[in-house]
């Protein structure tokens, strides 16, 4: 068994396959899922567990070298607005209609149990050297 790191064998397994600039969605329960991207569900009760806790999780595993959320997030959950622009300095924002779209073209969904609104990022795989 695994001693560090991300646990759940779906997870580790779909991060592990993933590739320079893939995209990859982390969002709350809400979030409409394409068909397509593989997922990865995580909901367990309604914010468990948290979008932060995920998140956090993820990027200590994943290279990023780009994030995208929708634009409304920073009027309507400041807190997760911040913890995003805290580890994306270069954040871009969409329309939450945009985001959606383009999420069809993501390879991998993580969906959380977050409850609360515009907990979505979508993030672009870089490389580790």
């Amino acid at each position: 068994m695994k001693k560090h790191g991300i646990l759940n064998r779906h997870l580790s397994g779909a991060l592990a396959e993933l590739g320079h600039t893939d995209g990859m969605l982390v969002c709350d329960a809400g979030m409409p899922i394409p068909d397509g991207p593989r997922v990865v569900d995580l909901a367990f009760l309604a914010g468990v567990p948290s979008f932060a806790q995920v998140l956090e999780g993820l990027l200590g595993e994943l290279a990023v070298e780009g994030a995208t959320a929708a634009e409304e997030v920073r009027d309507a959950n400041p807190a997760a607005a911040s913890l995003m622009a805290g580890h994306f300095p270069d954040l871009a924002y969409v329309p939450h209609e945009r985001l959606k779209q383009l999420t069809s073209g993501a390879r991998l969904v993580v969906r959380t149990g977050e409850a609360s609104p515009y907990a979505n990022v979508l993030l672009r795989c870089g490389v580790f050297f």
